[in-house]
């Protein structure tokens, strides 16, 4: 007998879920606390200050939690890694008071 490992990959894929709907938009972001929340993907390093500038010019009294204040928001891992994930986001952002987040930044 060998010793020989091979890995078997499903040809199923992974977990999948339904869809949901946006949530509502607000009518302004004057006065409200945005949290940015980034993959890794994209250069949010690089993009994410030109967004805070650009809304800091747009709306009064704009707060931003920057993406540094939140785990990295993946999609590799598994199913249960991605909603732990989720589930600690969620918690920092309203931990932070964020009224809304930016969870992408192009690509």
């Amino acid at each position: 007998m060998s010793d020989e490992k091979i890995a078997v990959i499903s040809p199923l894929g992974g977990e999948t879920i339904a869809a949901r709907g946006a949530a509502p938009r607000p009518e302004s972001l004057d006065g409200m606390t945005i949290g940015e929340m980034w993959n890794g993907d994209f250069k949010g390093d690089f993009t994410f200050p030109i967004i805070r500038e650009l809304l800091a010019e747009r709306y009064e009294g704009i707060k931003i939690v920057p993406f540094t204040e939140f785990p990295y928001s993946t999609i590799r891992g598994t199913a249960e890694h991605q909603r732990d994930i989720d589930a600690q986001m969620l918690a920092l952002a309203k931990e932070k008071g964020c009224d809304a987040v930016i969870a992408g930044n192009g690509g």
